[in-house]
């Protein structure tokens, strides 16, 4: 019927239908709709023959309209022009013809469209091969498939996404797409309709609400009504919007220092600050405590709420300076007092801080520190500036995996430094610090190509045969810097940190020193060195026992009795306020993975640290570059 009606349509001006050799079509000039022409049955069936004659020359001449559509296509020409093979049977005057012609006609086109809609039904005069499916849209799609594809996307392309069309936009409010973003991206799996919150107390789900008169109280909601929260809105209006902050943070409390770590907590972002275990536990677990955090109380407005002090959460504000720091402020610090005055509150932080009274700490000296740190830190409860820290990258020619560890540090506590490792060095930074070697300040540095082979057990126990060892590698150490500024004053070319570190369990005395610019030296040439490299791992300190020298003092006396191996290292010490720091020769021992050990010998002291068993998420290093220089930012602030 399309091309029936198609035929019976006015002919174009100028225009005529061709037969073969190009004739006009028999029954088909002349004719027009209407009464104003030839009419009646007659002229109907003299109508239709034509139409059906000239249908069938015009499938002689080309087999299949679907066919020449999809041939046209391929050529690169117009359908009026016909197909390269079918040019290359005319001659040059036909070509010249054609191609003089219009590249579109209305009318055949309207008649290979038609002829293409029958043969792909099966009905109608056409016969010839089913054209090709046609090419599917991204639009065409039912929305159960635009769903899924969207919410494969990252969630920062979808409002770019939204702004193609309508649909796309309409789809985009499906709230499967953003929880399954907020779940990949962030680690969301709560359900909106249920309130099960991880961290958070039965006392932050409600709150008591004192009647006066009758001196009764009833409990009272305080947290969001989650049946009306879209997914869509906890994504760009808490996770999205706070993304920057998320990882791990170094407030700016002086020399002390600390440790923040932001997370996605289930539908809240909450900053929790790390806090060592009480001293001398090193072996514990972490301790930690809220100090803020981000929820949404109405639809898309995000609340933040200080949870320092014994009030609870209250409001307080959060200010991203630039892209690796930002500021909390609490808006209302008397919820930080308490009713007691500053001795009340001094009695809960030290039992908080430390586990004890202070009466049951009987060395004045430590009595002073506590107090000194109560007084200094209690003046950031109002605003605090925090500062991005990165965890090390880890090599697989690492003596151990680097990362976070909680060492003893005599008064001062517990205290948590981050080991990394730099070539043929490994580096003990602070993270959190006392009066005396502030946060940010390398306190031990070990020196790996100097390998320490302990006496037997007995001798373990002078002290001064474990310091001769010390001072004899010291000396060693001196004389190899000496050589290698000399030859760094020739020319000679320096190695990559990475690229010449020789592997932990391989002897490390034949490889270059290094001096404390980082200048290559020479090798020591020793045969000692050689004799202690070609030793066996049980005589290079792999389960060799292990015992303090007498006279070293160890705020744990629960150390390993076994370690496997030592080498020789340096501590930093200073006066109070960081006066007069310098690095004092010391002996660095390996126990296992988690657990490793310094003795400083001026101080004859004894450090133990382990490691921080936890996991960090969004605190890894973009590259080793940035790494590095963090750790000169830190180091800087302090100095």
């Amino acid at each position: 019927m399309a091309t029936a009606r198609g035929l019976r349509g006015r002919r174009p001006a100028g225009r005529g239908w061709r037969g073969r050799g190009g004739a006009p079509a028999r029954g088909g000039a002349g004719l027009s709709r209407g009464r104003g022409g030839l009419c009646g049955g007659a002229v109907a069936r003299r109508w239709r023959g034509g139409a059906a004659l000239e249908r069938a020359q015009r499938r002689r001449q080309w087999p299949s309209l679907g066919g020449m559509a999809v041939c046209a296509r391929l050529c690169g020409v117009g359908p009026s022009r016909g197909c390269r093979r079918r040019q290359q049977r005319r001659g040059p005057a036909e070509t010249a013809a054609a191609d003089s012609e219009p590249d579109t006609d209305p009318e055949e086109e309207r008649i290979e469209a038609s002829a293409a809609v029958l043969a792909g039904v099966g009905g109608g005069l056409c016969a010839g091969p089913s054209p090709p499916p046609p090419r599917c849209s991204l639009l065409e799609l039912p929305p159960e498939l635009l769903v899924e594809i969207f919410a494969s996307l990252p969630g920062t392309d979808l409002p770019s996404l939204a702004q193609v069309c309508t649909k796309f936009r309409r789809i985009l409010h499906t709230d499967t797409i953003w929880r399954r973003r907020c779940r990949e991206e962030y680690g969301v799996c709560e359900n909106l309709r249920k309130l099960e919150i991880t961290g958070v107390s039965c006392r932050d789900v409600y709150a008591k609400r004192i009647n006066p008169r009758v001196k009764s109280g009833r409990f009272v909601k305080i947290l969001p009504d989650y049946e009306h929260m879209a997914y869509r809105d906890v994504y760009t209006c808490l996770l999205h919007r706070y993304r920057h902050i998320l990882g791990l943070w170094q407030p700016d409390i002086g020399p002390y220092g600390g440790l923040l770590n932001v997370v996605v907590d289930g539908l809240f972002i909450i900053g929790w600050m790390y806090l060592p275990p009480h001293d001398p536990h090193v072996d514990d677990p972490m301790r930690f405590k809220p100090l803020f955090r981000i929820h949404l109380m109405e639809r898309k407005a995000a609340t933040v709420e200080c949870m320092y002090g014994h009030k609870g959460p209250h409001h307080g504000h959060i200010q991203i300076v630039k892209k690796d720091e930002f500021s909390t402020k609490c808006n209302q610090t008397d919820h930080h007092r308490m009713s007691g005055g500053r001795q009340e509150e001094f009695r809960t932080w030290l039992r908080e801080e430390w586990g004890r009274t202070l009466e049951d700490i009987f060395h004045e000296h430590m009595q002073e520190l506590i107090l000194m740190k109560f007084i200094y830190t209690s003046q950031y409860d109002n605003c605090l500036t925090y500062r991005r820290i990165y965890l090390p990258p880890s090599r697989p020619d690492d003596l151990i995996k680097p990362g976070l560890f909680k060492g003893t540090y005599g008064s001062h506590g517990l205290e948590i430094v981050m080991l990394s490792f730099h070539g043929r060095r490994a580096r003990g930074t602070k993270i959190t610090g006392d009066p005396n070697i502030p946060a940010g300040q390398q306190t031990v540095e070990i020196d790996l190509r100097h390998r320490i082979q302990l006496p037997d057990l007995e001798n373990q126990r002078n002290f001064n045969e474990l310091s001769r060892l010390v001072l004899e590698v010291r000396e060693r150490v001196r004389q190899e810097q000496q050589e290698g500024g000399h030859e760094a004053g020739e020319g000679r070319g320096q190695q990559g940190p990475r690229e010449s570190q020789p592997s932990p369990a391989q002897p490390r005395v034949e490889a270059p020193s290094r001096g404390p610019d980082g200048t290559p030296g020479e090798d020591s040439g020793k045969p000692g060195d050689a004799s202690a490299a070609a030793e066996p791992p049980a005589q290079c300190g792999q389960g060799q026992p292990f015992v303090l020298p007498v006279g070293v003092s160890s705020r744990n006396e629960d150390y390993p009795r076994t370690c496997r191996m030592c080498f020789y290292g340096t501590g930093l010490i200073a006066g109070h306020g960081f006066t007069s720091p310098e690095r004092t020769p010391g002996v660095f021992i390996l126990f296992d993975e988690d657990r490793f050990g310094f003795v400083w010998l001026e101080l004859k002291s004894f450090s133990l640290y382990s490691r921080v068993q936890a996991t960090f998420r969004n605190a890894d290093a973009p590259s080793p570059q940035a790494f590095d220089e963090m750790l000169k930012n830190i180091q800087s602030l302090t100095s």
